[in-house]
């Protein structure tokens, strides 16, 4: 991709999350999809949950397959590497936006997420929104809108553990009636351009504000040019929370 440096650290934001971040980790951890070959030069990395590096054995797959914690002191010191060649991926939506990933919804936790945005920022890394169409196909999820009792209850324990908890389902290994495995359901991420940040250590809230509503047209315009192709309606939209 031309439009991408080697010698450059980037920052990909990732929606949704949908309920297991299924195409992040597909792309970016497996690298089955031909990353490598499309972004020559550029290592991914994609930040999890601190929590689930405290499971044994578990933590040592997930390292294994190239997930690093989601904290800030991970997040920079890949972005400080010199000469670049460094993509940090981050499900910028999180754990909340988990309990949204309902089949034919686009809801985006991203209105008041903006902490990414300062990383960039601080670091000079370019920002790239990327969008994953079928992401929340490939499982049902138990109605839980907000308001309801299901939802604030899912609400409190995510407050509580740092993890959402979905409820979900799905097919079964040899019937397609009720399980939980994932749909046969294609998923597509699509990469958008990157946006140029240049490094500003203590940006004001101008400068965050101006960077962080550029990032959120980006990615609007990102959907609305290939929606089409991945039979979405011409008249649904991103919705941002």
């Amino acid at each position: 991709n031309r439009d991408f440096c080697s010698e450059k650290n980037y920052i990909l934001g990732f929606h949704p999350h949908g309920v297991l971040v299924a195409g992040a980790f597909t792309n970016f951890c497996t690298y089955a999809t031909g990353f490598r070959q499309l972004f020559p030069g550029l290592t991914s990395y994609l930040l999890m949950l601190p929590l689930w590096f405290r499971a044994p054995f578990f933590r040592d797959y997930i390292m294994w397959a190239g997930l690093v914690p989601s904290d800030k002191e991970t997040a920079s010191y890949l972005l400080c590497r010199r000469g670049g060649g460094n993509a940090v991926v981050i499900a910028v939506g999180g754990a909340p936006e988990a309990l949204d990933a309902h089949p034919g919804t686009y809801n985006v936790l991203l209105a008041n997420k903006k902490g990414f945005v300062k990383l960039a920022m601080e670091y000079g890394a370019h920002l790239v929104p990327v969008f994953s169409f079928g992401e929340n196909e490939v499982f049902d999820q138990v109605e839980n809108p907000r308001g309801t009792w299901l939802r604030w209850i899912q609400e409190r324990l995510q407050a509580i553990m740092g993890i959402s908890l979905p409820l979900f389902h799905a097919r079964g290994i040899f019937q397609y009636s009720f399980g939980l495995m994932p749909y046969r359901k294609p998923i597509t991420t699509v990469v958008g351009r990157p946006i140029r940040v240049e490094k500003n250590e203590k940006p004001t809230v101008e400068d965050l504000d101006a960077l962080h509503q550029l990032y959120m047209d980006e990615l609007s315009s990102l959907f609305e040019e290939h929606k089409s192709n991945y039979g979405v309606d011409k008249d649904t939209h991103l919705n941002f929370v």
